[in-house]
């Protein structure tokens, strides 16, 4: 009765010369299961509904978002696909070319998009200049966190140099303190090492060795000094690391079992969502060196049958960049918002350093886009990579093979 009579309404309305708008329905596929990801999604469930909108939540845990790949892959190919599913960087790309991703054109200009977000990140966001994903946030991924009483206890400061960060960590482990708190999936082992190639060789050498691939950059006595302070690195983890969630590093620190984290400011939703609060519980810092490495989540609309469906895609699009979403969202996730004109004032210390220097490293040329976090390069090559980096962190190879690996690895990879 329901369907019969919600025809004959559209219908007459047709016939009357105006429309009826489906009731929009989105099942949204997404990898945000930690707490303060949790969190964070949920305001944007929130606000669907509060829009008439019903939400179909269709959450698969990892952190890295493999496994929700492989979920989205399997649905794809059985031609049921969600309606809209987070994805980044080239991926996004690489789903167009299969055809199967829908034009949310009409939402972005109605919007104004192009006025608002980056170019930088627009691009992202474009497929053959047509838009095809929203922008959720910008993730900095080259963050080291630490437990503020540690550091105090210990008479550390917060290393601007990775010689200072060294030292610190052999003064912690004297002292009987972990410290350095990570877990042992590949690609947490990637970002430690894209932040230490970005610090040791600057944002040039980053930009030819992770994001053009340059052969002389992968086999230069540059990338030999990123793989020797990997090793040490390797040093300071404790040995139940194998295996472990970031989020669960990021609650040692928390808890006063380690001193520090490298991580993106995902962590720093959980500190948030535990009550810790920056700049007394917590520190935050860049990781040492110049630049600055990003990530930006976004939502991608997969083509779907159905008007109701096709509402529920129009309608998350406008929520995800509207202004409010963009403030509400990014408070709760750590990060900051991809519009650049959203007001910081209610953000905390951590988010302000975050957006102030994007928009310098932005100016200076050195705002780079992750490669650990799918933001510089396709999945097989930068899956070759990081790779070698698990390999390499998970064993006694010296650092001349691995960089002979690692161009072995990337040549292989096209």
């Amino acid at each position: 009765m329901k369907r019969f009579a919600f025809a004959t309404v559209s219908t007459l309305a047709v016939v009357a010369g105006s429309s009826v708008v489906a009731e929009p329905q989105a099942e949204v596929l997404h990898w945000w299961t930690s707490g303060g990801e949790a969190k964070s999604v949920a305001v944007l469930q929130e606000e669907f509904a509060s829009n008439g909108g019903t939400w179909t939540d269709m959450p698969v845990a990892g952190g890295g978002g493999d496994a929700a790949m492989t979920a989205l892959r399997a649905r794809v190919l059985a031609g049921n696909a969600p309606t809209a599913v987070q994805l980044k960087g080239p991926a996004i790309q690489e789903w167009y070319e299969e055809g199967v991703l829908a034009d949310i054109s009409s939402v972005a200009e109605a919007e104004g998009w192009a006025e608002v977000l980056p170019a930088s990140i627009a691009g992202h966001m474009m497929c053959e200049g047509t838009w095809c994903a929203a922008p959720v946030n910008v993730h900095r991924i080259d963050w080291i966190w630490a437990n503020a009483d540690i550091l105090a206890a210990n008479d550390i400061e917060m290393p601007s140099t990775w010689e200072e960060f060294n030292a610190a960590a052999e003064k912690l482990q004297a002292a009987g303190v972990i410290p350095l708190a990570h877990g042992g999936q590949s690609w947490q082992d990637a970002t430690v090492f894209e932040a230490v190639a970005l610090g040791l060789g600057g944002p040039e050498f980053y930009q030819k060795a992770l994001v053009d691939l340059d052969p002389e950059a992968l086999t230069s006595d540059t990338m030999i000094q990123v793989f020797d302070q990997m090793r040490t690195m390797r040093g300071y983890v404790d040995e139940n690391f194998s295996g472990r969630d970031w989020n669960l590093a990021t609650a040692m620190v928390m808890n006063g079992e380690a001193a520090f984290q490298i991580m993106g400011d995902w962590a720093k939703g959980e500190f948030l969502a535990a009550g810790k609060k920056p700049g007394e519980d917590f520190l935050c810092a860049s990781t040492p060196g110049d630049g600055y490495l990003y990530n930006v989540d976004s939502f991608a609309m997969f083509e779907v049958e159905g008007d109701d469906n096709r509402a529920g895609q129009e309608l998350l699009a406008k929520l995800i960049v509207a202004p409010n979403f963009q403030e509400v969202f990014n408070l709760n996730k750590g990060s900051i918002p991809a519009r650049t004109d959203v007001a910081l004032d209610a953000f905390d210390i951590c988010a302000k350093i975050s957006a102030e220097d994007m928009g310098s490293t932005s100016a200076g040329g050195s705002l780079l886009p992750s490669y650990a976090h799918g933001m510089a390069l396709r999945g097989s090559q930068a899956g070759a990579i990081t790779d070698v980096v698990t390999a390499h962190f998970n064993s006694d190879m010296s650092s001349a093979d691995a960089v002979q690996q690692l161009a072995d690895a990337v040549a292989n990879s096209y």
